[in-house]
């Protein structure tokens, strides 16, 4: 409540700090203590003690060391950073400690008219008189309903109603007045604004639905691998594992089952890596850069209200590029939402049209002439209206012409600004009522001025104030605001006399809808004066009531709002949009359907749908659904269904038992042609009644196009529900005002356009701009790019984990199963976190299969992502299958080179270090060739990523395999006697050699051939002789070259070496073990790869 005569605001965020009464003061709880008892001071001793300490953490390291270990995630680290960036704890201390605070972003620029009570608003900024007022204000709890407020002030023992007229909101500013005073009412967290700031609802994706079912997929199969490898470790240790305990002790008691079981969780480990844990990172990152792509996008930046586009989202992106069904509001959406005055219709003729001598109707263009308004001193010189007919009638002061415009002059809520003399400037909430009031001012009724009980007009050059009464307030329930509202609800309340005048309008009507014209009834009535004393009585104890006041008011409304007498009727031009029909004609190609959800009449709603393409000539039908009850609802539509498909009615709705329990997702249904539907207020009404709303869903589903006219905003959301509950598609709503809210926050994606309404379509959203047209660009190219790469992102990203992790699958069944991994430990480590990072995040974040122009020329490239034909199940488990032959080749074939071979120089490369060398690089390679086939687009960024990882690769290789790495880690060498030659350059070279054989052989026919073919074509100069005993004796296998080498022997050294090898032997012998001897010019022992444990 304020003190004001004339007060206009602005949503944005200024906010004028009240200081709290003098005698209040604040509040704190006070501490207490417990005095029964004093700890007492203990005397420390400087000696050591027997005490231990296990903790981690004490009182002072645990925050550091906590943060510390926490961020070893990568992923914590990027969630901070993205907390940084919203500065919450910065804006809150802004909003707390400024006496005006401005939240830069909100740009609302719908101006709402707020007065003050007169019995306050008279007390001026007369301190002594504020200081000594005595009143008592009673209201409604805290809540979010932004658009109503129920309370009453109690002064001098009367009672005065207060609304959503008379406060002021947080994060408000004002317009047209200085300043104001005002009684806090809530503050704090129970102001509108901090009680509309709830837990945004988190929109998910069909993929990330996907994603959480497919996860679960996954560490099903984990365990089934690490179950199958534990298994065969138990039968590994029943009979083999007893012969290895002279070189494998073991504690006691550890038998066979138990060795099983902790396998089990060694491989859980091992195999972690086929569970996605930094997928949910690499996603983000995606979604964020194309977030940016769009933000970015200078094709969807509007100039003219130099409004950019912008995703307020990222979650959503891969989502535009699989929508299905597109729900739009019409007004302010399609069209341009701004009003011009163009016909009318008053006491039965029609004005607006233009006529020649003959009588016959001319076309309106640039060239015809205009009407002149010099007679009016108050004219709007942008105001322009071609028939001379009404002019002549306003100034041979006919009394319903003068009724009619002084009608237009006094019903609205708009506020009159007078910034120069005779200079005016109308603020209105409505397009609509800014558009009347003008067109009023012109023919000679001007509004100049309002108090919160009287408006002052100029009737043809005379001002005249005029009492207000009371105000019938206007919502979209009502459609009405008094005497003005749409023609269906004003004509239910006109009286019988009036039945020849309707006629006559309504045909007028019908002309001007089919023109696309928006159309409003004005009516009047003459009340008696004690009548309307009684009924001021009982609105005025209405309006003063805290309990169903809206209810209690609706009555009196409807109470007085009935027998009213016609006078004409309005039609106010809308033009559309620039690039609407192209856009939904280019939709339209992609398979999208378009539903337009209008507050519209059904002619003009009809009208806009052909002007924007979205109905045409060459369509089979368009059916119309106008039913005024529950059968005859459901007899049009299965007429209409009938008509579109002959044989579906009875198989698709045999009774009605069928159609209250309905399938839980109704698949789409084949028709010949394309068929429209049009289905006015009332009719859907019925339809989206309990047992009939899939009859409605599945006929309007089979139509290219739907229009509902005369909708209510919850009718909206009611449609755009329906479907996502039983279609398996995703949806889209966009508007541009707070009536479309609940529809774009019922859909899957919402966008909001910032028009003439205000922001509270564009605050609702997901993603915003400025004109329709940029939908098109929004969903054919950067939706269809963001689907297209996060399948991409994700087929490759499980396809180079998977292989990764099979390889150490199929290596468990040649160690024993004994939980060694392939792989080196720097590999492990650096395989996700360096080496195919970035190549996969370029994929995702840059990589196109057309261009943007391609995607408008082909908009049928759109229709795979609605069928997810890209990723699916399908394509999961087809991934899976090539990860697995993938895996398969990068380790037998390897396996099968390194096996019983040995260089041109004598020196063997079959020890676990040179294997593991040669796998993980086939790896890396096969992996980084796989993207190369993925990618569709390449480009800098992308190359410098995929060269850049490979060098990084060789580099930390060749750095971790040099002698240098080995004097300084020897334990990252484990194997006896092989750190040297997995660490000299001329076994890394050799494995090189390797590596191109390995690629020779993939391209061959037959990659997986034997492995002895394999060896003789890699073993030049070799001879294999192999000596077989049976079973229960020794069995070796030995190979002996008679190779020069001509370099120097260090005798010390080999003889050493040959006592070992000796004494090696005979140990062998005695435990009548398996290993595999290599002979060469210096006796050595290896273990063979394929016994490895």
């Amino acid at each position: 409540m304020f003190h004001s005569h004339e007060e206009l605001l602005q949503r944005s965020d200024c906010l004028e700090k009240v200081k709290p009464p003098a005698d209040c003061r604040p509040f704190s709880p006070h501490l207490t203590k417990d005095t029964k008892g004093k700890r007492k001071k203990k005397n420390c001793s400087q000696s050591l003690t027997n005490a231990i300490k296990t903790s981690k953490y004490n009182l002072f390291t645990f925050l550091p060391l906590n943060l510390f270990e926490q961020f070893q995630r990568i992923a914590n680290a990027y969630f901070l950073f993205l907390l940084v960036l919203q500065n919450r704890h910065r804006s809150d201390n802004q909003v707390n400690n400024r006496k005006a605070q401005v939240l830069i972003g909100r740009k609302e620029t719908n101006l709402k008219v707020r007065q003050a009570l007169p019995v306050t608003g008279d007390l001026g900024d007369d301190i002594e008189k504020l200081a000594d007022f005595d009143g008592e204000v009673r209201c409604e709890p805290p809540n979010n309903r932004l658009d109503r407020f129920a309370g009453t002030l109690t002064c001098d023992g009367q009672k005065y109603s207060l609304d959503n007229e008379k406060i002021l909101l947080r994060g408000c500013t004002l317009r047209n007045t200085g300043w104001c005073f005002g009684l806090v009412l809530f503050g704090g967290p129970e102001t509108k604004l901090m009680q509309n700031c709830g837990k945004s609802t988190f929109k998910r994706t069909s993929i990330d639905r996907l994603m959480n079912v497919l996860v679960l997929c996954i560490f099903g199969f984990l365990a089934f691998m690490c179950s199958v490898l534990a298994i065969g470790n138990w039968f590994w240790e029943v009979n083999e594992g007893s012969q290895f305990t002279a070189f494998l002790p073991r504690q006691d008691g550890t038998d066979a089952g138990v060795s099983a079981f902790l396998t089990f969780w060694s491989y859980v480990i091992i195999l972690n890596t086929v569970v996605p844990i930094s997928l949910y990172v690499s996603v983000e990152i995606i979604r964020l850069g194309n977030s940016f792509y769009i933000d970015w996008d200078r094709a969807m930046y509007y100039a003219r209200s130099d409004t950019p586009a912008e995703a307020r989202t990222t979650t959503l992106n891969e989502e535009l590029g699989q929508i299905k069904y597109v729900f739009s509001d019409k007004t302010g959406t399609l069209t341009q939402n701004i009003m011009t005055f163009n016909k009318c219709t008053i006491n039965g003729k029609s004005y607006g049209d233009v006529y020649d001598y003959t009588g016959q109707r001319l076309d309106i263009t640039e060239k015809t002439e205009t009407v002149d308004f010099s007679f009016n001193p108050l004219f709007d010189p942008r105001f322009v209206f071609h028939d001379h007919a009404l002019v002549e009638a306003v100034k041979l002061e006919k009394p319903e012409v003068h009724a009619f415009f002084r009608l237009l002059a006094l019903c609205h809520t708009v506020m009159a600004e007078e910034k120069n003399e005779g200079e005016l400037l109308y603020q209105a909430q409505s397009p609509d009522e800014g558009a009347l009031v003008t067109a009023a001012r012109n023919f000679g009724f001007v509004f100049r001025s309002r108090t919160p009980d009287s408006v002052t007009i100029v009737e043809m050059g005379r001002q005249r104030s005029y009492d207000l009464l009371a105000i019938l307030d206007f919502n979209n329930v009502r459609k009405r605001m008094s005497v003005v509202g749409a023609d269906t609800i004003i004509y239910e309340r006109l009286h019988q006399s009036c039945s020849k005048l309707m006629d006559v309008t309504t045909e007028h009507l019908n002309e001007f809808a089919g023109e696309g014209l928006r159309t409003l009834a004005l009516a009047y009535k003459d009340l008696d004066e004690d009548y309307f004393h009684q009924w001021k009585r009982r609105h005025h104890e209405a309006s003063t009531a805290l309990e169903d006041r809206e209810g209690r008011l609706d009555q009196l409304y409807e109470e007085v709002e009935k027998d009213l007498l016609l006078l004409g009727a309005t039609a106010i031009e809308d033009k559309l949009q620039d690039g609407v029909p192209q856009t939904i004609e280019q939709l339209s190609k992609a398979d999208i359907k378009i539903w337009v959800l209008t507050g519209d009449k059904q002619e003009t709603a009809e009208n806009i749908g052909y002007s924007c393409n979205l109905l045409r000539e060459e369509m089979n039908e368009i059916f119309t659904v106008s039913g005024n009850s529950p059968d005859a609802v459901r007899e049009e539509l299965r007429n209409a269904r009938n008509a579109m498909k002959p044989d579906a009615v009875d198989s698709v709705f045999p009774s009605e038992r069928s159609l209250v329990k309905g399938p839980k997702v109704l698949m789409d249904e084949e028709v010949n042609g394309e068929h429209g539907l049009v289905i006015n207020g009332h009719s859907l009404a019925y339809a989206l009644e309990h047992g009939m709303e899939l009859e409605f869903l599945r006929t309007a589903c089979m139509c290219k196009a739907v229009i509902c006219c005369r909708v209510t905003p919850l009718q909206k959301a009611q449609v755009v529900e329906l479907v996502k509950k039983y279609k398996r598609a995703v949806t889209l709503a966009i508007g541009d005002g707070a009536n479309d809210v609940s529809m774009i926050k019922a859909a899957h994606i919402g966008v909001g356009i910032s028009g003439q309404e205000g922001m509270q379509a564009v605050l609702s959203s997901d993603y915003s701009f400025a004109q329709f047209r940029f939908l098109q660009r929004l969903l054919l190219v950067h939706g269809r790019w963001s689907y297209l790469r996060m399948c991409k992102f994700l087929r490759y990203f499980f396809y180079k984990n998977f292989t990764f992790t099979f390889v150490h699958f199929w290596y468990g069944f040649f160690c024993g199963f004994s939980a060694q991994t392939v792989y080196d430990e720097w590999f492990i480590t650096l395989y996700n976190l360096m080496y195919t990072a970035l190549p996969v995040l370029g994929m995702g974040l840059f990589d196109q299969d057309v261009n943007d122009a391609w995607s408008f020329q082909h908009p049928r490239l759109y229709v795979p992502g609605q069928l997810n034909l890209y990723f699916s199940k399908r394509a999961f488990f087809k991934c899976a299958l090539h990860s697995c032959y993938s895996s398969l080749v990068l380790f037998f074939i390897p396996y099968a080179a390194v096996q019983d071979t040995v260089r041109d120089d004598g020196r063997d490369v079959a020890d676990y270090q040179s294997f593991a060398l040669l796998t993980q690089t086939c790896l890396l390679f096969a992996v980084c060739i796989q993207l190369g086939l993925e990618m569709s687009y390449w480009t800098a960024v992308n190359t410098i990523f995929v060269l850049g990882s490979l060098t990084v690769y060789f580099a930390v290789t060749f750095t971790m395999y040099s002698n240098g790495m080995f004097l300084v880690l020897p334990s990252a060498f484990p194997f006896i006697d092989r750190e040297r030659s997995a660490g000299q350059q001329t076994s890394v070279s050799s494995v090189a050699h390797s590596v191109l054989f390995f690629f020779r052989e993939s391209r061959a026919p037959g990659p997986a051939s034997p492995p002895r073919g394999i060896r003789s074509a890699t073993g030049s100069g070799t001879r294999h002789d192999t000596t077989r005993h049976d079973s229960g004796e020794l069995r070796v296998r030995a190979s002996v070259y008679s190779l020069d080498d001509s370099r120097p022997r260090d005798p010390v050294r080999q003889t050493r070496q040959i006592e070992n090898l000796t004494r090696v032997r005979n140990v062998l012998e005695e435990r009548n073990e398996l290993f595999s001897i290599s002979v060469r010019s210096q006796w050595r022992i290896i273990l063979d790869p394929g016994q490895l444990c």
